[in-house]
């Protein structure tokens, strides 16, 4: 028993000493890394030197005809005329830096209300796409807040069918999603500039979809929800 209790603490003393005895020790060998966790790995840095190409430089120029993923080529409106992401007067316009309305949502030094383009069903329908992409794992696909994410501890995600965002400018809803607010990061080098309002164009059915009427169905179409209809029409 007694000659366990000698090789253990001789094992201790020995491993307290290569802990302290050897900190602050130089050497030009690389360290030991039991379990260096990619933290050191062969790859090349950007901006920095390269022996293994012609003209020295890491970085290397894209393929030519390939695009970043995310982006899209300038089209004519002829090529461009009844694709689902066709944002009139903006179709070309990506992740614009200008200081005009559709780029920041200001107008002056006031938040802007208003689509900068014409709202047609396939901008309502690309704005359904990137919501359900972007925007309903947190808000829920019906805007109430009540995403997945929520189920998992995250605190503070925006209810789109408050009153107080109902009556928020549409430049200042642009403005939160390019540059995020409270827990909520910015989408502005993700999403692009047209997408963003194609997006706030589905917050607003989705905020009207929760508070419509049957004044706001067209009167030639009400008949089947008639109160005075006793069979509803096929």
């Amino acid at each position: 028993m007694l000659r366990y209790f000698f090789i253990g603490f001789f094992l201790f003393v020995l491993l307290l000493l290569s802990m302290t005895g050897l900190r602050g020790w130089k050497s030009k060998r690389p360290p030991i890394e039991l379990f260096p966790d990619m933290v050191r790995q062969t790859k090349y840095k950007a901006q920095t030197e390269s022996d293994f190409y012609a003209d020295n430089r890491s970085a290397r120029q894209h393929v030519v005809g390939t695009i970043p993923l995310g982006y899209a080529m300038p089209t004519s409106s002829q090529e461009n005329s009844g694709k689902d992401n066709d944002f009139g007067p903006y179709k070309n316009v990506r992740f614009s830096a200008s200081g005009d309305y559709v780029a920041t949502g200001r107008m002056g030094n006031q938040w802007g209300t208003g689509i900068p383009f014409e709202v047609t069903a396939a901008v309502m329908k690309r704005g359904r796409e990137r919501y359900n992409i972007n925007c309903a794992v947190c808000h829920g696909a019906t805007g109430f807040g009540n995403g997945i994410a929520s189920k998992y501890g995250l605190n503070g995600i925006a209810n789109f069918q408050q009153q107080r965002l109902r009556d928020m400018a549409d430049g200042e809803i642009f403005n939160t999603i390019t540059w995020g607010k409270n827990t909520m990061l910015g989408y502005g080098s993700n999403i692009q500039v047209p997408d963003r309002w194609a997006i706030i164009c589905y917050i607003r059915a989705l905020q009207r979809a929760q508070r419509g009427t049957l004044s706001d169905v067209p009167s030639s179409e009400q008949a089947p929800f008639s109160t005075n209809s006793t069979t509803p029409t096929p």
